[in-house]
């Protein structure tokens, strides 16, 4: 793992959704785009993340109704993110300690440049893992 960059395992696509965005249209999105997580947005700012996990367990599980609720009720706010010239390795050793499955990237400068993923770095760094089979599907 250590002669990868995050760099070269990250997803470069990120999709913004507004913190109003409703539950029903960010998982239309999700599905569209072949994803299980979007960057929220409240403004110029950054609001946070939100997975296909946290429409499930946080709203799905809970009742929620789907057309009225907004992603800002449910979005994961604490964001971790890695600098995209750290290694593969500082980022799974970073996921681990976390307990988390996805990563924000950023430049230098903290611009957001990407997200990395358990599965990126399985289908990367180990194509032949039953992980990393998962992720590609």
């Amino acid at each position: 793992m250590t002669g990868y960059r995050v760099a070269d395992v990250m997803t470069r696509q990120v999709i913004y959704l507004s913190a109003e965005t409703t539950l029903d249209e960010a998982a239309r999105v999700m599905k569209e785009a072949d994803i299980g997580d979007v960057v929220v947005t409240d403004g110029a700012n950054l609001a946070g993340i939100l997975t296909d996990r946290d429409i499930v367990v946080r709203a799905v599980a809970e009742n929620a109704a789907a057309n009225t609720t907004t992603i800002a009720s449910i979005v994961t706010r604490e964001v971790v993110m890695i600098e995209q010239f750290c290694t593969a390795s500082e980022a799974a050793s970073l996921m681990r300690e976390r307990g988390i499955r996805r990563v924000l990237v950023c430049d230098s400068e903290r611009k957001l440049v990407g997200i990395v993923s358990l599965g990126d770095l399985a289908m990367q760094l180990d194509p032949t893992s039953a992980l990393s089979e998962i992720s590609e599907q």
